[in-house]
């Protein structure tokens, strides 16, 4: 549903109606649910043959009704699980008879176009219409890509087979010259430079995440390469899966604003007497909650000292008359103690035991020993322990092998010889990156920047909404009611595009070369990533998740 908005939504019977024209004239008195596997084929290499007549209004309408198979023929269907069975069954089904790759050059002419190009830049207002074969071009490439990169228990056989080859297509240059996500980050580029105002944006950066996360592979798969390149390393295994710790602590609760305060305060001035047994049960909730702020505990229970210690003893005294009989068949009240301090395993580095020993030294000897960690003559017993608490949780890091070897290869370059590098999807990416870099991660900023909430009219910025205006603007309430949801569920979904591709792309750099993620770091610093995701975190939290982003 991100990959579509509201003001597409009449697009979706023009699909449907392109492809019922044209399938009617070809199959008579027949549904494309009742075909066997050969007739569907033969009618996919008829579309595809369509796809290479000149005419321009002719190659759209074939677009239209492939893009129609790839939304799984919902015209056809009677609920919402068999439009995704046949959405995942037609985009096999066009992959393997070279749908992707025949895009693939429409895309390329599209891009090209420079008649497009020089059409929008006169233009006073951009609007959907101005990108609709783009659009149509991008969808079907994002169908196929999603569909196909969703693994399932019942997949069969050839499907596995299909999305492995799928994979080596699109992260490694079989075709052309350059993996598919360099291409994607070229349209970023020209959008931005002002070259391509009609590009649209959104569907480019929900096809370029999805394909950086089929081709280089989601946390999981990561994880799973830390582990396998740790074993080559000869390093420990990982105490624990830092992203699945994550996952199972509880959501940060948004910063409270000064109406929250003055109002807790006042709570707090008339605190009520309560009963003893509710008292009962918040202290075992209490006791039952692991994230309880223990500071913020001291202050409450210093004020109920002052101002309950009389009133505690007379509950006491009064607690048969206060309080019902309990029967006797209650069973125990479980107390669950949880560890204080981090969910995850402490990490300690070499370099942090040689400081401490470093200090102790100093301390007590008056002299060090250099990087010696092994002596520990003259210290008393407490650092001796401690030494060897700091040894048990000693961590050396796959980046700090990495500089190791590449101080070693600047020391000796002629002894040791050339590095070998790995032909991995992520190394092939960056070392096509690599040259335009900088302009790449300016201009996700700069898209990010556009999306940002912000009080102030910001003319300077490029317009991120050409693929949501209509031509029309709107005149009823209803139409402008939907457009406002439109632009802000717009905005919305390409800051969590551009988010998930900056995490993946650190952590894949990171773990293929701790110099690459640097480089990819300092540009993002350079060009105030940081600032602006502060100015994300200082929105008002809840008022933006819970936008309505549905009418009636």
């Amino acid at each position: 549903s991100e990959l579509y908005s509201y003001t597409e939504e009449p697009e979706l019977s023009t699909n449907q109606r392109c492809f019922e024209e044209d399938f009617h004239a070809q199959v008579q008195g027949r549904r494309w649910l009742e075909l066997d596997g050969a007739q569907q084929k033969a009618y996919v290499m008829h579309l595809l043959d369509g796809l290479e007549v000149v005419n321009r209004d002719r190659r759209l309408r074939v677009a239209r009704a492939i893009l129609y198979l790839a939304q799984g023929v919902f015209g056809d269907c009677d609920n919402e699980g068999d439009v995704l069975h046949w959405s995942r069954h037609n985009s096999f089904l066009l992959y393997q008879l070279g749908t992707f790759t025949a895009f693939l050059e429409l895309l390329n002419m599209e891009i090209d176009n420079s008649q497009a190009c020089s059409s929008a830049l006169r233009k006073p207002a951009i609007s959907l219409a101005d990108s609709t074969e783009l659009r149509v071009l991008l969808s079907v490439m994002y169908l196929m890509v999603e569909n196909i990169r969703v693994e399932q228990e019942t997949d069969p056989p050839e499907w596995k087979t299909c999305r492995e080859t799928f994979r080596m297509e699109l992260g490694f240059p079989v075709h052309t010259e350059e993996p598919f996500a360099l291409l994607l980050f070229t349209m970023v580029t020209k959008f931005c430079s002002g070259h391509a105002p009609h590009f649209p944006m959104k569907k480019v950066l929900l096809l370029l995440w999805k394909v950086l996360l089929f081709t280089l592979g989601g946390f999981e798969a990561l994880q799973g390469m830390k582990v396998r390149k740790r074993e080559e390393m000869g390093l420990p295994p990982l105490p624990e899966d830092s992203i699945q710790v994550v996952r199972g602590m509880r959501a940060a609760s948004p910063p409270t604003y000064s109406i929250e305060l003055v109002e807790q305060q006042q709570k707090r001035g008339h605190r009520s007497r309560r009963p003893l047994l509710k008292q009962d049960s918040l202290d075992i909730y209490n006791e039952k909650d692991p994230f309880k702020n223990d500071e913020a505990g001291v202050d409450e229970d210093d004020n109920d000292d002052v101002d309950s210690g009389i009133e505690g003893e007379l509950d006491l005294m009064d607690r048969d008359t206060i309080v019902p009989t309990v029967p006797a068949q209650r069973p125990p009240i479980e107390r669950v103690s949880f560890p204080k301090g981090l969910p995850w395993a402490p990490k300690v580095r070499q370099k942090d035991i040689e400081q401490f020993l470093e200090a102790s030294r100093n301390k007590f000897i008056g002299f060090t020993l250099g990087q010696d960690t092994e002596t520990l003559i003259g210290l008393p017993r407490p650092i001796h322990e401690s030494v060897k608490t700091l040894k048990q949780h000693k961590y050396v890091s796959i980046s700090d092998i990495q500089i190791k070897n590449e101080e070693e290869l600047e020391k000796c370059p002629m002894s040791l010889g050339e590095e070998e590098v790995q032909e991995t999807p992520c190394e092939i990416l960056y070392r096509a990156m690599l040259y335009n870099l900088p302009q790449y991660m300016i201009g996700l900023l700069k898209i990010l920047l556009a999306a940002a909430p912000t009080s102030k009219a910001k003319t300077d910025s490029i317009n991120i909404l050409a693929d949501v205006l209509p031509e029309e603007m709107p005149i009823t309430v209803l139409q402008s009611m939907k457009l406002g949801i439109d632009v802000n569920r717009h905005k919305e979904i390409i800051v969590k595009s551009i988010s998930a591709l900056l995490l993946l792309l650190l952590k894949h750099f990171k773990l293929n070369h701790i110099y690459q993620f640097e480089y990819v770091s300092q540009h993002l610093v350079f060009a105030n990533c940081i600032p602006l995701i502060l100015k994300f975190f200082n929105q008002n939290i809840m008022s933006y998740i819970t936008a309505k982003n549905r009418y009636s």
